[in-house]
């Protein structure tokens, strides 16, 4: 069958097999050459594209679930969605969230995916208790910080490359309601967005759009939004005090079908970034909104990646160490601003401290850049690796879709380390994607 992930690009012709018992997993993996586990497909390139693709998708129970603490057990295919569905009802959160629901467990682990908290509590990482991972011999290792963590901390971050993670068990969050206390500021500029962020680093939640078109004195002007789960008193007089737990997914647009190429270009974006500035009041604002609105926005339109066209979508996401972030970060952005690309939606976050094979966060601040993929992205997209490079930066794994081995090698400290250790508990070589081929791993 034809497979790509969420950015549409790369299409191949792939097996697909799914599974629901270990038996069926572990027969693929010892008569395969090579393949990959994959889940919902949400990473932007080619992390989970092999021609043999073993999909979670089916392998989603819940093993374990303990009321009084939130400890859970559950197999790698339960998707974000489906957990928050199941525990926001019953006064429970995820301890860390990427922007989308529409992930599975294992997919966040293989990405250790971070969040809007990531100053606060780390990656997923940071979270998961014990995990078992089926290896390329048919053989179950479990791991943990503690037990065989070699395998734990390649595993997170690892994309899929050490083995078909199987199930994992962390510590939900406890919540009294399913909204989220937020504050809006406006920033005029990089300079002040980046003051604003180190104002907000005891908030537990913070994240801003960045305007990629301004340039000159309004380089990176910005809206920040920063927020804290809300308590059931601070709902008290409100609408929303009778049903303080219920889901929010309610009514959602959707693409049909992929927009004309021609649809989103640099005057679109520019008009849609100038309107998403403007729209915003100058003064900080406060408000209650609901936790779809704060963490999954796009969640809300279906087939989102469609509005790109057939040529595809890609993201450039970076993390700069903090030292580093004010002056590279402005460098970058002027660099994007004065090109002939399409930046259409650019977030900023900032990650706190963390230590791990191949993980991307690092303690700075990460930007990403979504953009429609056109002849002359990847050659621009060149010119940016080396200001990541010169200031001491990396590329997230899981929105990749073309970097160079070289790259990779020089921006993960780890790199040569995680590239033994994979060789050493694969043996045979057997998990493969395109990007681990492409990247030399």
């Amino acid at each position: 069958m034809r497979v790509s992930n969420w950015g549409n690009y790369p299409k191949i012709d792939a097996k697909v097999f799914d599974f629901s018992e270990i038996e069926e997993i572990r027969n693929l993996v010892l008569n395969s050459s090579e393949l990959i586990p994959r889940g919902l497909g949400r990473c932007f390139g080619d992390s989970a594209l092999n021609t043999t693709i073993a999909s979670t998708l089916r392998y989603r129970r819940i093993l374990e679930f303990d009321e009084k603490s939130g400890f859970i057990k559950c197999e790698a295919g339960v998707s974000v969605k489906e957990l928050l569905d199941i525990f926001i009802p019953r006064g429970w959160f995820l301890p860390v969230t990427p922007g989308t629901k529409f992930v599975t467990v294992g997919g966040a682990i293989a990405s250790d995916v971070h969040g809007k908290n990531h100053h606060i509590k780390g990656s997923i990482s940071n979270h998961i208790i014990s995990m078992d991972v089926l290896l390329y011999d048919g053989s179950i290792a479990t791991c943990s910080k503690d037990e065989n963590s070699d395998l734990f901390w390649a595993t997170c971050g690892g994309m899929g490359l050490t083995g078909i993670i199987l199930n994992a068990s962390f510590k939900l969050l406890p919540i009294e309601t399913s909204y989220i206390c937020q504050e809006t500021l406006k920033a005029k500029n990089i300079d002040e967005l980046m003051g604003i962020f180190e104002d907000s680093a005891k908030w537990t939640y913070s994240f801003a759009w960045v305007d990629c078109m301004a340039k000159g004195k309004e380089l990176g002007r910005s809206v920040l939004a920063r927020g804290e789960h809300a308590t059931r008193e601070e709902l008290c007089g409100t609408k929303y005090s009778a049903d303080p737990l219920r889901l929010h997914s309610g009514k959602s647009l959707s693409v049909p079908f992929n927009l004309p190429n021609i649809t989103l270009n640099r005057f679109v974006s520019k008009i849609f970034n100038f309107f998403c500035y403007r729209i915003v009041p100058d003064n900080p604002t406060k408000s209650i909104v609901s936790y779809e609105r704060f963490f999954y926005p796009l969640d809300t339109i279906h087939n989102f990646n469609k509005i790109y066209g057939p040529r595809g979508v890609t993201q450039y996401q970076l993390v700069l160490p903090k030292v580093n972030s004010r002056e590279g970060i402005r460098k970058i952005l002027t660099k994007i601003a004065q090109s002939k690309e399409i930046p259409f939606l650019v977030s900023l976050k900032l990650f706190g401290k963390q230590d791990s094979f191949i993980s991307f966060p690092e303690e700075g601040y990460t930007l990403a850049v979504e953009l429609p993929i056109t002849p002359s992205l990847f050659a621009f997209f060149n010119d940016l690796d080396n200001i990541v490079l010169e200031y001491g930066g990396r590329l997230y794994l899981t929105k990749d879709v073309r970097m160079s081995s070289e790259m990779f090698k020089k921006s993960y400290r780890n790199s040569e380390k995680f590239i033994r250790f994979k060789h050493q508990i694969d043996k045979l070589n057997k998990f493969q994607s395109l990007q681990s081929k492409r990247i030399k791993i």
